[in-house]
């Protein structure tokens, strides 16, 4: 079992990985590491750690990452950090694979490992990204707004509108808004779904043209549940696809 930590842009992801076996999943502020407070995150997963061999994390905020090093260093554990040059097993058919987010690369080694290639990844988090895994490895993708920076965009940058949640965006009738809320909610939610639609089918032309087989197409991330049904029932839903890559990681590194 391994301890595997996603460090993201608003939140620090992680849970207890047994292949693909997920558990004890919880969720610490990525603010939390920059105001110093890294110990209370080292003490809220010490009564995890039971049977756990080893620590993997990623991380796409590099100014945490010593500080987070800092307070799993007390478990005694092996720790793995997830980068471009540790990504074994995954080539990066990719000019600049610094630039690779580490996140992107874990999503890819677990497509890789339990679902096969060609695949598609839709991750949608604070940026929804696409990213594209063949016979080659990893290719690339696409990098898009998530839903919350539309929603924040929107409030922010006018003097009048709201600033809506993602339950606002849920199961939104009708294609007339009859009110500023119900007008936003519609450009919001349809126009989300509609934009991931579009990326999907661009991709997917991309790759027939190309001769690759038909890709399966998975999703993770939270805004999932803010597209349309018709558009979610074309991907596969894998809940904890990240924390998976990392552990699959962590294993091809010993």
């Amino acid at each position: 079992m391994i301890l595997c930590i996603d460090i993201g842009n608003t939140s620090c992801h992680y849970g207890i990985v047994d292949g693909q076996t997920v558990t004890d999943t919880g969720h610490f502020p990525t603010d939390g590491f920059r105001d110093g407070e890294s110990k209370a995150f080292a003490t809220l997963l010490e009564p995890l750690l039971n049977g756990v061999t080893g620590i993997s994390f990623c991380s796409v905020v590099p100014a945490i990452n010593a500080h987070l090093q800092a307070s799993i260093r007390r478990f005694n554990l092996p720790i793995f950090h997830l980068t471009h040059t540790s990504c074994h097993g995954l080539d990066l058919a990719y000019p600049h694979p610094e630039e690779i987010g580490q996140d992107r690369l874990a999503n890819a080694i677990a497509v890789q490992q339990y679902h096969g290639v060609p695949a598609i990844i839709l991750d949608m988090g604070t940026a929804v990204t696409f990213d594209i895994i063949t016979s080659a490895g990893y290719e690339g993708g696409i990098i898009a707004p998530g839903i919350s920076i539309m929603t924040r965009y929107l409030h922010e940058q006018t003097a009048l509108l709201p600033e809506l949640s993602e339950a606002d965006l849920l199961n939104v009738e009708g294609a007339i808004g009859k009110s500023t809320v119900h007008a936003m909610r519609l450009g919001v939610a349809v126009g989300f779904s509609g934009m991931v639609d579009a990326l999907l089918a661009r991709v997917l032309t991309e790759l027939k043209v190309r001769g690759e087989a038909e890709p399966v197409v998975l999703s993770t991330g939270g805004s999932i549940a803010n597209l349309t049904k018709d558009w979610a029932d074309k991907s596969h839903f894998v809940e904890d696809l990240t924390l998976m890559g990392l552990a699959v990681a962590f294993a091809r590194s010993m």
